[in-house]
């Protein structure tokens, strides 16, 4: 889609009086009172569509349809597709993933309530954003892509967000560090995560500084809509791994720096850096993987704490890697 268009005149204004003491924190944590956009509601296709009655079926789909276009605005006449919808509807697999479903997620009240306030803030820093109609659904295990976004619609997988005690994902193979992620706490992430690459059409970097700041600013992005939220929880990492981190950040970035790493392109030192897993091997069983995310959010942070003029639109959108980093003024205590 186009990149979307947005005034931040007013918006400029309002957040230099918000950053006036300088701090990370207080700069994104604005108040969002005035941002009228009607509560969320979530409409539950992962719920009402295993109502229909395969006996029945294109009766209770055509009752279904208009509340739920976006899945099913299709010939209901046509019987081979009929055919594959009661071969979902009737797949154990998929029967499984509906139950659990339905165990764990009974009220969505409280994602509802967390949806809005992240559009509140969406709207606050980008106006001109339609606020996407959402669906929940059983993605019969689609874990690659547990949260969609399509034609303004906003699509949560809530059977990848089930535990990590849900013995599926280890019977299909899934490593038990992406299962220790898939709980209901990473739902609100990754939503913001996908709206981001939304707004911002994805940038990949050309080597590891670039990479370090462009995946710093998406997690500086979810941080400004969800204030508050757990920088350990939007990383994913366990408490030992974070804390890992935090001690060690200096020994990394020197790492970085005595090896002339900053600047380079060899995949394999990208990888190391960037690509996920259950630990780093370059450093130490106890390191944890994709540490140029953390060290690229502490100089996105750092630089917008020493340029309060700079607002997150601008800072989205800016590739100039080496003013972020100069301006960051980043150098992490020993």
């Amino acid at each position: 889609m186009n990149r979307l268009k947005y005034s931040v005149g007013l918006v400029c204004v309002v957040a230099l009086l918000i950053s006036a003491c300088g701090s990370s924190h207080n700069r994104l944590t604005i108040d969002v009172s005035g941002v009228d956009i009607p509560p969320v509601k979530i409409h539950r296709y992962d719920l009402d569509l295993f109502r229909a009655n395969p006996a029945n079926l294109r009766q209770d789909l055509e009752k279904l349809k208009p509340g739920f276009r976006f899945f099913l605005d299709t010939d209901l006449r046509d019987s081979s597709k009929l055919g594959q919808m009661k071969s979902y509807l009737e797949s154990p697999r998929n029967l499984e993933f509906h139950t659990a479903v339905s165990d764990r997620f009974k009220d969505l009240t409280t994602l509802e309530n967390e949806l809005t306030n992240a559009f509140r803030h969406l709207k606050f820093y980008y106006p001109g954003i339609k606020v996407p109609r959402v669906y929940t659904y059983i993605s019969g295990g689609d874990y690659d892509y547990p949260v969609q976004f399509a034609d303004s619609v906003l699509l949560i997988g809530l059977d990848n967000f089930l535990g990590k005690d849900f013995k599926a994902y280890a019977i299909d193979g899934l490593p038990l560090y992406r299962i220790a992620r898939m709980t209901p706490d990473y739902i609100i992430p990754q939503v913001v995560k996908v709206l981001e690459s939304v707004i911002i059409p994805p940038y990949p970097g050309n080597n590891v500084l670039e990479q370090m700041i462009e995946t710093g600013k998406q997690i500086y992005f979810i941080q400004a809509m969800v204030p508050g939220t757990d920088l350990k929880l939007i990383l994913g990492y366990s408490d030992a791994q974070y804390n890992w981190i935090v001690k060690n950040e200096a020994h990394v970035w020197s790492s970085i720096i005595e090896n002339q790493l900053l600047y380079s392109t060899d995949g394999r030192v990208i990888r190391s850096f960037f690509a996920d897993g259950p630990f780093s091997t370059d450093f130490s069983a106890e390191a944890p993987a994709r540490m140029g995310e953390y060290i690229g959010f502490q100089i996105v942070k750092k630089f917008m704490e020493n340029q309060p003029a700079v607002m997150l639109p601008a800072l989205m959108e800016d590739k100039d890697y080496q003013k972020i980093l100069t301006g960051s003024k980043y150098k992490p205590r020993k």
